[in-house]
């Protein structure tokens, strides 16, 4: 049986990339964007917690600061998760049996 995470527990990659990554590297989102060759919307959308982590964007971290882009896309994905078991109860679907 899999370890359930409470969803408070869960934060979004971004926001999480933005207080322990790039605040403490004391770069700016500007300078980190042209950096990385994105737009600075694109960078700042993504640390501001409204956009989702692209793989690229994890590789882009991946080689700039050595956090790995596949633990990046997992915290990625936890969250979303943790966001759509919220309202699980709203999403009706049987269990599908087959026909014998």
């Amino acid at each position: 049986m899999a370890l359930k995470m409470h969803p408070s527990l869960v934060v979004h990659v971004g926001d999480w990339l933005k207080t322990e990554i790039v605040e403490p590297a004391q770069v700016s989102v500007t300078a980190l964007a042209e950096h990385f060759g994105v737009s600075r919307q694109a960078l700042s959308t993504l640390l501001n917690g409204n956009a989702s982590l692209s793989a690229d964007m994890a590789i882009r971290f991946e080689k700039a600061f050595g956090i790995k882009a596949d633990t990046l896309l997992r915290m990625q994905t936890a969250y979303e998760l943790a966001q759509a078991r919220e309202h699980e109860q709203d999403i009706k679907v049987q269990k599908f049996a087959r026909a014998a």
